[in-house]
């Protein structure tokens, strides 16, 4: 094993050092390889005017396009229409043409006839096609046929992934924005609570104790608005991972406060499994690559079945001596027989078999993932519609509460205690409110993938019906 790279150390000394990397291991890309990475990788027009003001569908739109993982999909997806367009050339006769020749010195017992120094140029066309193997070339086009199917589903799938990975980044950061904007509310709240108190203690009206009461809950206040604060910035982190920017680039998605529509889920989960196991991405290209897995077994199996060729060429030959000019003609008929080759072949196909059973059992796994993944989303959904009418519940019986203390408060026939707690009760009823509803839309969005018909644009396409959510 070598020691050294470039002059460089190969490998870290010990286990519990770090390599000191040579300085070509951090290189920039080769320029094409940059081209060839990035192929595919373009804003969206009309994206880049507006960085500050982005829509859910510009976020996505915009993952879409930067997000390594759909152009590593796309590319694979591409190199399995060329191994399959290959696949296709078998059936078709090879053409090939040659050309020999130079100069050569032989021994002759008639050199008048033929002379000893000569030069010859042969050229030569050849037909080759193959007319019957048993099966290896159609098998080996179904399985690549089978593998691009496979391809193109998992792009499919990792279109879905990604859709939901933006969604899931963009109402991460909206909760994260709506609790910082609740939490600078609440501290609001608190320099006014303060400031009453001080001024009901100037005037004889309230004790000390109401005065450090009311700067305690400003304290907490701030000290909540400033981890609402982080969490908003490691959530915009997480928005700027999923669309494949640097987090330090600028850019914002529009302000959404409205009122999450409370809609109840018409669909059963029963209908919602039968849909995932028929047309969820990853589920059918698991079934294509059991498919594949099948024809390599009739690939294998052919090997040990004669084939049979034909072949045709021409060949002229132009030299200096006339003797040896001339033109030749063939057509080849020929037959391969397998006989012995220490039962290999035959190993190949007891391996065929079992990785064809590997690829089957996998197909079955994915349609027994999809069923989990559907249930436990579904009622992850619904009790995110649960928790959306319950969170308005409060909310709006923390809002009445505070305002009932604080209207005491302010007529000095309630204690700065019971208001202190009112507004504590609103504010926790405010961020259950903001993060119920983002929840319930990430809950739909996890729905909509796991079922398999989550849309490129986030529609999540599962039948909705509006009113309150009944009991479960």
């Amino acid at each position: 094993m070598p020691h050294r790279v470039g002059g460089h150390a190969a490998t870290p000394s010990t286990p519990r050092e770090p390599w000191p990397a040579a300085p070509r291991a951090g290189a920039p890309f080769d320029p094409v390889a940059a081209r060839l990475s990035t192929r595919g990788a373009t804003m969206p027009d009309g994206v880049a005017a507006r960085l500050n003001a982005l829509t859910l569908a510009d976020v996505i739109d915009v993952a879409l396009g930067n997000n390594p993982q759909t152009r590593m999909s796309w590319a694979q997806s591409r190199s399995a229409a060329a191994s399959y367009a290959s696949s296709r050339g078998r059936w078709l006769p090879t053409l090939q043409a040659d050309a020999s020749g130079g100069p050569s010195r032989a021994i002759s017992s008639n050199p008048a006839r033929v002379p000893a120094d000569r030069s010859t140029v042969t050229t030569t066309l050849s037909l080759q096609y193959l007319l019957f193997d048993f099966g290896a070339r159609g098998g080996a086009m179904a399985a690549a046929r089978e593998a691009l199917f496979a391809a193109d589903l998992t792009h499919n799938g990792t279109v879905q992934a990604v859709v939901l990975q933006s969604e899931g980044a963009y109402f991460g950061y909206q909760a994260a924005r709506g609790l910082f904007d609740a939490s600078r509310q609440s501290v609001a709240t608190a320099q006014a609570n303060l400031a009453a108190a001080e001024r009901r203690h100037d005037v004889g009206l309230a004790t000390i104790a109401d005065v450090l009461q009311a700067r305690t809950a400003l304290a907490q206040s701030r000290l909540a608005s400033q981890t609402a604060e982080g969490n908003l910035q490691a959530a915009r982190a997480q928005l700027a991972l999923a669309l494949g920017m640097a987090a330090n680039v600028p850019f914002d998605v529009v302000s959404d406060t409205g009122a999450t529509p409370v809609a109840v889920l018409a669909e059963n989960v029963d209908s919602l499994i039968v849909r995932a196991v028929r047309e969820r991405p990853d589920v059918m290209a698991a079934r294509a690559s059991a498919r594949q897995g099948a024809q390599q077994v009739r690939v294998a199996q052919s090997a040990l079945l004669p084939s049979l060729t034909m072949g045709a060429n021409r060949g002229q030959s132009y030299s200096n001596a006339p003797a040896l000019d001339g033109t030749t003609f063939a057509l080849t008929f020929g037959v391969s027989i397998p006989l012995f080759n220490g039962l290999s072949r035959e190993s190949d196909v007891a391996a065929a078999r079992e990785n064809a059973a590997v690829s089957a059992a996998r197909a079955d796994q994915a349609q027994l993932n999809a069923a989990a993944q559907v249930w436990t989303s579904y009622w992850a959904l619904q009790t995110s519609t649960q928790r959306v009418a319950t969170a308005a519940e409060l909310l709006a019986s923390a809002t009445r509460s505070e305002e009932v203390a604080r209207g005491r408060y302010a007529e000095g026939v309630g204690s700065i205690l019971d208001l202190l707690t009112a507004q504590s009760a609103l504010a926790d009823a405010r961020a259950q409110a903001i993060q119920s509803r983002w929840t319930w839309y990430a809950a739909l969005a996890q729905l909509a993938r796991d079922a398999g018909v989550l849309g490129t644009h986030g529609e999540p396409n599962l039948t909705l019906t509006p009113g309150a959510p009944g009991k479960r």
